[in-house]
């Protein structure tokens, strides 16, 4: 088609050899290509989200910008993103490291028109007026093995990270759920290591997403993140060192570094906040941004522990977060409700049981989602914070009741697959199914 050309965006530093000459090859009229120059990585996903296609994003490797997260935006976007590796940054990275990144091509300092029209022809589309790209971008590699996932939340001051420990504690015992497992401290107001009256506060959470921006370390690389409970049985990642520090655990590379998690441990049992507000909820981006450690987790968990108190006022918050599990996509049947510190007497027990029922079968829930609450797991008063400070294990009355609870979910449920991207073909959104509806359309 007349007028099809390459449209590239370009990010490097302003002295950057190649970022002149690109510009020169299509000015010149070199190659087939519109060069679009950017002077930071803000600059470069303004672009990337203005509606406007491209083909490629040349971006230089030595920038530290370069992470997932930005590879994903580009992909969204349906431009490839390809890299300009100088030996120095060549050596950095492995070409794994950039096939895992998602970065669709990697050239070096020195290249010619023939090889960039090469990798762009690979890789890319010519755009004329009125192009749109399909958004096939290079696919990330899934990872060999998935452990389960356990997600443990409920209201400030419910119990619920002592009732992680004692899961994670219950959940190592037993040999069928193999080795090694890790407890993942993800609340924004991490207390694991107080808990664990761990010495040092690094690394952690903050240390694993990291190193998560640019590639994928191996699974002993993971668990080097991690430290040994050797008295409990169990690995445990320590939190943020403040809640405030959100802002530095990017989407994408928090995405990815969950995934390493999985791939490295049988069991990832997490301690995150019952808050799963997203966008569409509340119309910021930032508070789904904010929550993503807890919104990844409640989305790929296994098992969700909501934990809550006897009383009235500790029913109605356990209500509460088994609804906003529910609003947010957690299947009925994953979730089990934890009712701790509960009383003895089976009377008592029995009328907590009917009360949640019954407040969870009236609660207004979006459409699909109502059913009344499975039966909850009671756990009795017992002295645990002697068994906290001297890091020794807690009562198995605690962690005996929440690993069979786990595992007579995994066993009656099917696992949840790790969340990944759907490709949808073109007019294949007329109609959810075969159904009346298509019927009536085809006459």
């Amino acid at each position: 088609m007349a007028g099809e050309r390459y449209v590239l965006l370009g990010l490097a530093p302003a002295r950057s050899s190649w970022f002149r000459v690109v510009a020169q090859w299509a000015n010149s009229g070199t190659i087939p290509a519109e060069f679009v120059k950017c002077v930071s990585v803000e600059e470069l996903r303004a672009r990337l989200g203005s509606g406007r296609p491209f083909s490629a994003a040349l971006v230089d490797a030595a920038l530290t910008g370069l992470d997932r997260d930005l590879v994903d935006t580009a992909r969204r976007a349906g431009c490839a993103v390809m890299a300009v590796a100088d030996q120095r940054s060549q050596g950095n990275h492995s070409q794994a490291d950039w096939d895992q990144l998602g970065v669709a091509e990697v050239l070096p300092e020195y290249f010619d028109p023939k090889a960039l029209l090469a990798a762009l022809g690979a890789h890319s589309a010519t755009i004329s007026r009125g192009d749109t790209l399909p958004g096939d971008g290079v696919p990330e590699p899934a990872l060999a093995r998935q452990g389960l996932v356990a997600l443990v939340c409920g209201p400030g001051g419910t119990g619920a990270s002592t009732a992680a420990i004692a899961l994670t504690q219950g959940l190592a015992a037993d040999p069928r759920h193999g080795t090694p497992i890790l407890l993942a401290d993800l609340a924004l107001r991490a207390e694991q290591a107080m808990l664990h009256d761990a010495r040092d506060i690094v690394p952690g959470v903050q240390e694993l997403v990291e190193a998560h921006r640019t590639r994928r370390p191996p699974p002993e690389d993971v668990r080097a993140l991690a430290f040994q409970v050797d008295e409990r049985g169990y690995d445990l990642l320590l939190g943020l060192r403040q809640a405030r520090a959100w802002s530095s655990i990017r989407t994408r590379a928090f995405e990815a570094a969950f995934a390493s998690l999985r791939s490295a441990y049988s069991v990832v049992v997490t301690d995150a906040d019952a808050d799963l507000e997203g966008e569409g909820d509340g119309g910021s981006f930032e508070v789904e941004e904010r929550h993503v450690m807890a919104r990844t987790a409640a989305s790929q968990a296994d098992v969700v522990f909501a934990v809550g108190m006897a009383g009235m006022k500790g029913l109605h918050s356990l209500v509460r977060v088994l609804n906003d599990l529910r609003a947010f996509g957690v299947a009925p049947e994953r979730v089990v409700p934890v009712v701790n510190r509960a009383p003895r007497n089976p009377r008592a027990r029995s009328e907590i049981t009917a009360a949640l029922a019954a407040l969870t079968a009236s609660a207004t829930t979006p459409p699909g989602t109502r059913g009344s609450a499975p039966s909850p797991v009671f756990l009795p008063e017992r002295r645990v914070d002697e068994a906290l400070r001297l890091g020794s294990r807690l009562p198995d009355a605690l962690a005996q009741p929440l690993a069979g609870a786990f595992t007579a979910v995994v066993r009656r449920v099917p696992t949840v697959a790790a969340a990944g991207p759907a490709r949808v073909e073109p007019g294949s959104l007329g109609f959810l199914g075969g159904g009346e509806h298509e019927e009536a359309a085809l006459g």
